[in-house]
């Protein structure tokens, strides 16, 4: 089994930036990519960025137009969100994935096995 478990979330004010990490434990040679995504109220979960461990290939979501960087430890199972010039429609609750294989898209989340509780990101105008 694999835990993974996200920090980093808070309260910010609009255009400021914000860095959520996750950290993999347990068996975390079955974990070769990463992803983030987020659920806000009412709302369903959407797919945010993605990396792929060994190689570092990262994937968005169009919305992060370039605001939101991935990118992982060469040393640990972990994976790390910055996020720019935050919006209040990013607010949401951030969850944290990992999987050993992805078999169709990145933006799945059907294609991860393991997911963390997720951290809180909340942006104030």
């Amino acid at each position: 089994q694999v835990q993974l478990r996200e920090s980093g979330g808070g309260l910010v004010q609009v255009g400021d930036s914000l860095s959520l990490s996750c950290t993999a434990s347990g068996r975390t040679s079955s974990t070769f990519h990463m992803g983030w995504f987020r659920q806000s109220p009412g709302k369903e979960r959407e797919f945010v960025a993605a990396i792929n461990l060994s190689f570092g290939t990262t994937y968005y979501a169009d919305f992060v137009k370039g605001r939101f960087t991935i990118s992982r430890d060469t040393d640990a199972v972990m994976a790390h969100l910055r996020m720019n010039d935050l919006e209040p429609e990013d607010t949401a609750l951030y969850y944290c994935a990992g999987a050993k294989y992805i078999w169709s898209e990145y933006s799945y989340a059907a294609e991860y096995d393991y997911w963390g509780q997720g951290t809180q990101v909340t942006v104030s105008s």
